[in-house]
Formats: C-alpha cells, sequence, structure tokens
C-alpha cells in the first residue's frame, strides 16, 4: 500500500427525483457526499444510483450514529470490519444492493483511517475478489482532517436540509397538481398566491421559488428583491412548464447544491431536431423528450441511455423538432437540466 495520503472532505449531492409520464416516480433524496482528493467518491463507481448514509431526511439520532460510525466510534455493522458508503435510494435495504469497505485505524499509533476492499454486497458478506471495484484505493487519511471533517456534523455544522420549494402564482388551484406532484418524491412544496409580506425566516426554509405563469413581472420583483433583503441566495424559476415532469425537473434543477465544479452534467440545448449535452466526466445519461399533444396529454419518448465521454455530444431527436411545446430533460444519477424545443 501507498504512503501517500488522499485527502477527505464532503460536499452536498443530490439524487434527483422523477416524475415519469405514466404517473411512477422515483424518490429524490438530499445527502452529504464524500469527497475524496477534490473528486466526489461515487463518481468513482460506474455512474451508480446510490446515496451515502448521512442523508437529509433519516432521523437525527440516526444520522448521529453513522456519523460515529464513520468515525470508529462504534463497531462495524457488517461482518469483517465493513461500512456501508452508498446504498439503495429509494428504501436503504442490503438486499438491493451497497457499496461498501473496510475502515480503520492506520499508522504506528492508529492516528490516520484506511478505505479499502471497496466491494459491492447484497448480503451479510461481501466477496471483494468477486464484487471489488479494481482500482479504487485504498485511502489512507490524515486522522485529524478525517475526524475534524465528520466531527463538524456533530458539532454544530448543518446538517443537509430537505429540500422545500415555494410556488407562487395568483390563481393557486392550478399549482396544486405541481406540489402534489413534487410531495410525492420528497420535495416540500407550498403553495400561495403572493409571497410579499412574507418574513424572512419562513422564506429561508425554501431552497427554490417558482413563478407560475399568472404570477406578473411586479410580483416576481418583490419576491427577489424580500430575498435580496433577508441575504438569501434562493434560485428562482421563472417560467414553469406546463407538463409535470418537466416541471419536476425545473424544480429539481433549482435545488441541486452540489458544488458546480463537481457536476458531471453541465449543458444541454436543444434546436433543428437535435440536442447539444455537455459533460464533464464519463457518465450515464439519459435523454428524454416530453411534450403536449393536441389533447393537452403529456407524450414523452427517451432518446438516448448510454454512459458519454466528456465533451459536447449532438444528439439527434427521433421525432425532430414537433409542433407546439415540447421540452428536453438530461439526467445523470445526481443532476438534471432542462430545455425547451426550438427550431
Amino acid at each position: 500500500m501507498s504512503a501517500a495520503y488522499a485527502t477527505f472532505g464532503l460536499a452536498p449531492a443530490m439524487r434527483a427525483g422523477e416524475v415519469l409520464a405514466d404517473g411512477d416516480h422515483r424518490l429524490h433524496r438530499d445527502y452529504v457526499d464524500f469527497v475524496v482528493d477534490g473528486q466526489p467518491l461515487l463518481h468513482r463507481l460506474s455512474d451508480l444510483d446510490a446515496v451515502s448514509p448521512l442523508a437529509s431526511d433519516i432521523p437525527p439520532a440516526i444520522f448521529t450514529a453513522q456519523v460515529r460510525a464513520l468515525l470508529l466510534q462504534a463497531e462495524a455493522p457488517l461482518p469483517g470490519g465493513r461500512y456501508v458508503l452508498y446504498g439503495c435510494p429509494e428504501c436503504a435495504d442490503l438486499a438491493c444492493g451497497a457499496v461498501t469497505a473496510v475502515i480503520e485505524p492506520a499508522g504506528p499509533a492508529g492516528e490516520d483511517v484506511l478505505w479499502r476492499d471497496f466491494a459491492w454486497q447484497t448480503g451479510a458478506h461481501a466477496d471483494p475478489e468477486r464484487d471489488g471495484y479494481p482500482g479504487l484505493g485504498p485511502f489512507r487519511f490524515r486522522g485529524a482532517e478525517y475526524r475534524a471533517v465528520l466531527g463538524a456534523l456533530l458539532d454544530g455544522a448543518p446538517r443537509p436540509p430537505r429540500s422545500r420549494v415555494l410556488l407562487i402564482d395568483p390563481h393557486t388551484a392550478g399549482l396544486a397538481r405541481h406540489a402534489a406532484a413534487l410531495r410525492t418524491i420528497g420535495i416540500g412544496a407550498d403553495v400561495t398566491h403572493d409571497a410579499h409580506d412574507v418574513p424572512a425566516d419562513e422564506l429561508r426554509a425554501y431552497g427554490a421559488v417558482a413563478f407560475g405563469p399568472a404570477a406578473g413581472q411586479e410580483q416576481r420583483g418583490a419576491v427577489r428583491g424580500a430575498l435580496a433583503r433577508a441575504g438569501l441566495d434562493v434560485p428562482c424559476v421563472d417560467a414553469l412548464a406546463p407538463l409535470v415532469p418537466v416541471l419536476v425537473a425545473q424544480i429539481e434543477h433549482a435545488l441541486d447544491r452540489s458544488p458546480r465544479a463537481q457536476r458531471r452534467l453541465t449543458g444541454l440545448t436543444a434546436s433543428g431536431g437535435a440536442a447539444d449535452v455537455e459533460v464533464a466526466s464519463a457518465c450515464r445519461v439519459r435523454l428524454t423528450t416530453h411534450r403536449l399533444d393536441r389533447l393537452r396529454r403529456t407524450r414523452s419518448q427517451e432518446v438516448l441511455d448510454a454512459v458519454l465521454e466528456p465533451g459536447r455530444h449532438r444528439i439527434p431527436l427521433r421525432a425532430g423538432t414537433p409542433r407546439g411545446e415540447a421540452y428536453v430533460v438530461a439526467r445523470t444519477s445526481g443532476g438534471v437540466l432542462v430545455t425547451a424545443m426550438t427550431r
């Protein structure tokens, strides 16, 4: 094993939820990801759809127990000194599969921390030779840095907040269906006709604000002014799409708190019957078109599900550029971008 040290950090991350045209859905999860040598560890795991055990929606006592376990202040939860680093975002059941690793003290006095023998595990015992991740680790962290980063989560540092959005439109009934869709995937959603007099402390509860089609410029400006006076950098979504799957994707993008330098999906445009997708590092990308037909029904079509290498990719859209309102949504395991299709 190399004596070289890896750096250890944490960063906010999310598993983007999704509402499908057939009514099925995938849960939205906010969590803290592990950052090793400046790169999210999850990005090294074949674009795995998973979350760390440091998620915002678990009870505080369990969150604290997870942190203490990673600090080696409790016995390993799995045989062989193994700890769960990433698990199923829907149920967290080990039977669905999890990424585990041996975490142990290192160095003459055990002052450092070593993560080794990463493996995909679906039962009580792991088989690193069969289900391991060749070339991943081992990672040796300086103990002081490692304990300071994780210990901050126990010393009053804020946990990742649960995502919540404020929907504003004078015709609140029109947003009720959208709010229900967001709540279904785990995003808190409140609807109001006017947020002009909402106190700053209440505005702090929201990770994004979205305006319905009837919200005028004066109202939008008043809300932005209230956010600015409260010192809040809250993304605002101005043009909510009338299609639920697209609206959910717009909100997901606005709620993304991950550092921009660590995002893999970085650009999306669509025109002339093709979409241009930009990725910063190799990752699996799903590209879906959504449109309203003449009966105002949502029509969705998946046009790509593939691993893309870093760079810009031009993807033909199978149906070309349809008439009427249409959108393209690009997704990775941890991010989403939306664009309207133009001719």
